[in-house]
């Protein structure tokens, strides 16, 4: 169960950058691939508080991404 939008989950990737479609199945925040591409469409993703509709965008150490209540944030795993 993921938490609010002021308690982000903190999602480890071992590789920068990841895009936004990956980001988003690996958080748990899409079911899969369609899923994203579906809500990204429906520009209900939010990526650093700004909706984003690009799933091929590149995400760093530190992003937030937001759908609904629930979001994640890009922590690099050196």
């Amino acid at each position: 169960m993921m938490r609010s939008m002021s308690e982000p989950v903190d999602v480890p990737i071992t590789g920068e950058p990841i895009r936004l479609g990956q980001f988003l199945k690996l958080a748990g925040l899409a079911e899969d691939g369609s899923h994203a591409k579906d809500l990204l469409d429906a520009e209900e993703v939010k990526v650093n508080g700004e909706i984003e509709t690009r799933r091929g965008r590149q995400l760093t150490d530190g992003d937030i991404v937001a759908v609904g209540p629930d979001s994640g944030k890009v922590v690099l795993v050196r």
